[in-house]
């Protein structure tokens, strides 16, 4: 399994996704939520940040089902997919993941027809790592 190589910056997300949350940076001066995390706000150039609680729902923004030829180690785990959601609360902020049947299902665990753009996803979280299952109507 891959896993993060945090850096100082982004610590703190993987410390929080380890205890089933998904929090966000933002500028503690003028509350800009900002992902990746970095340093400086963008907006105000504020050194000062604090993590904030998402809801952890958004939207499939975009996607992708790789194929062979992967590395070795995931060719075994194809098709599977690659999404990007836009989060609810920051429609500006985009996260990477895969969208499964469930927390800890194998990648390819949702046939690839079952994806869509606009989909309705929420957070759930296996071994510390976020991944995305669909929202039930």
């Amino acid at each position: 399994m891959l896993r993060p190589v945090p850096d100082t910056d982004g610590a703190p997300f993987w410390e929080y996704a380890a205890q089933g949350e998904l929090r966000v940076q933002a500028c503690a001066d003028c509350g800009e939520l900002r992902f990746p995390p970095r340093p400086c706000c963008p907006g105000c150039q504020s050194f000062d940040s604090e993590w904030r609680l998402m809801s952890g729902r958004g939207r499939v923004w975009s996607y992708v089902v790789a194929h062979p030829p992967l590395l070795p180690d995931y060719a075994a785990q194809a098709p599977y997919n690659v999404v990007v959601v836009e989060l609810d609360e920051a429609p500006r902020i985009r996260l990477v993941g895969n969208l499964v049947t469930g927390a800890g299902r194998p990648l390819g665990s949702l046939p690839p027809e079952s994806l869509r753009i606009g989909a309705r996803v929420r957070a759930v979280f296996h071994e510390g790592l976020p991944q995305w299952v669909l929202e039930r109507s």
